[in-house]
């Protein structure tokens, strides 16, 4: 990003816990808000920021707050900036199916993903991707997968000896997606 924006930051316990404070520190103005329990409100926000942690462990509560994921899905929809990582990009999607059933995310990705027991396959490394012009850098780790086709990358991604992944990045309106947790965004 580079510039100081006002951000607003999903952080809680452990759905939305693993965020680099480098990265809140390069923001400038933060507010923080905890999708279990509270509907964020956008005025004056230049940046959503989703990051990783372990939404499909809170599921329920994330349903129940269904204001909160209409209000997401609206400022997305409206224009809004969004960073999402992993858990956050999981949450953003349509559905998260587990062994116990499906439950409804924010709607705003076409995708599914999958954390049943059967489809459980880890992902594990240092990342590195170029987008416009930009290098990007940073860590996967989860065991979720998409369901059925994997998202169209709009960058090629490479561990760290320099070989592709299939860790696709990608974008709807202004929201940049993916399983990786950036270093620096």
């Amino acid at each position: 990003m580079g510039e100081t924006v006002n951000a607003l930051i999903a952080r809680n316990q452990e759905s939305f816990s693993f965020i680099y404070q480098e990265n809140i520190d390069r923001l400038g103005n933060v507010h923080f808000f905890d999708p279990e329990t509270e509907v964020p409100s956008f005025q004056g926000i230049d940046l959503l920021y989703l990051p990783g942690g372990y939404p499909e462990k809170h599921l329920e509560a994330l349903v129940k707050n269904e204001a909160c994921r209409k209000a997401i899905k609206e400022y997305v929809e409206q224009g809004g900036r969004v960073v999402a990582e992993c858990g956050g990009m999981m949450y953003l999607c349509e559905k998260i199916v587990t062994d116990d059933g499906e439950y409804p995310m924010c709607g705003v990705l076409p995708y599914s993903i999958t954390a049943r027991k059967e489809d459980r396959k880890l992902s594990l490394g240092y990342r590195r991707f170029v987008l416009d012009g930009k290098e990007y850098r940073g860590h996967e780790f989860h065991y979720t997968q998409f369901m059925g086709e994997v998202p169209q990358s709009i960058a090629q991604v490479y561990n760290a000896k320099g070989d592709p992944v299939p860790t696709p990045i990608f974008r709807y309106k202004h929201v940049l997606a993916s399983y990786t947790h950036l270093y620096q965004i």
